[in-house]
């Protein structure tokens, strides 16, 4: 199957409202998250979440639509051209 690797970047504008349910979006897609680094601003409620994944543009799209549907989420992806085979 042909799969792309993808970089999601995400800052949560307030992660106290925000934070529980991204993380359950991010569960519901373990199978293509190959790493996550977050840096809290806590000082000025936001946090900024960078996720490495590697899937089909079906499930990159989808996992990026779900999280970008959190309310006080701003989510962009980048996706490499290049297609890997798993």
């Amino acid at each position: 199957m042909s799969q792309k690797i993808a970089v999601i970047g995400a800052v949560l504008e307030s992660p106290d409202i925000s934070q529980e349910r991204f993380n359950h979006v991010l569960s519901e897609f373990k199978g293509i998250v190959k790493g996550r680094m977050g840096i809290p601003f806590p000082e000025d409620n936001i946090s900024v979440i960078s996720i490495t994944v590697v899937g089909s543009l079906d499930e990159i799209n989808s996992l990026t639509g779900k999280l970008g549907n959190i309310p006080s989420v701003v989510v962009k992806t980048s996706i490499s051209k290049k297609e890997i085979t798993a």
